[in-house]
């Protein structure tokens, strides 16, 4: 994948072979990337979704079998589909823009009884939250 970086962290027990196999069922061919790690051994690794459905259990299972074998204290893997529950690209930089639109181009004097719920329907603050 050209917007992987050039080196990544990958579970031992997953073959390059593997891996490659794998990586051309993943959207835009982004394998699981581990960003992130926490002294208690949890781990933050961002992946794309699985193109074949029929597919998707096979690979997911095993590449989080290898997340969980690779874990210091052997903890199941949690997953949460972030594109359901977190704003895309597009969403923050329309806030954002609402947001400097709000703080930069509008006489505060004529804005200033409702700044408060100006800001807060740029959904800047619950984006950042």
């Amino acid at each position: 994948s050209t917007s992987l970086p050039e080196y990544f962290v990958v579970p031992s027990s997953l073959a390059d072979q593997d891996l490659k196999l794998y990586s051309y069922s993943f959207i835009g061919r982004r394998m699981p990337l581990w960003s992130w790690n926490h002294p208690n051994g949890s781990a933050l690794v961002r992946m794309a979704n699985i193109k074949d459905v029929l597919q998707q259990r096979k690979i997911d299972q095993r590449i989080c079998n290898a997340i969980t074998r690779s874990h210091p204290l052997r903890s199941d893997v949690y997953k949460s589909d972030l594109d359901k529950c977190l704003p895309n690209i597009q969403e923050i930089q329309a806030a954002h823009i609402k947001l400097k639109q709000l703080c930069v181009n509008e006489p505060f004097d004529e804005t200033e009884e409702k700044w408060l719920s100006s800001l807060e329907n740029t959904r800047w603050l619950e984006y950042v939250r």
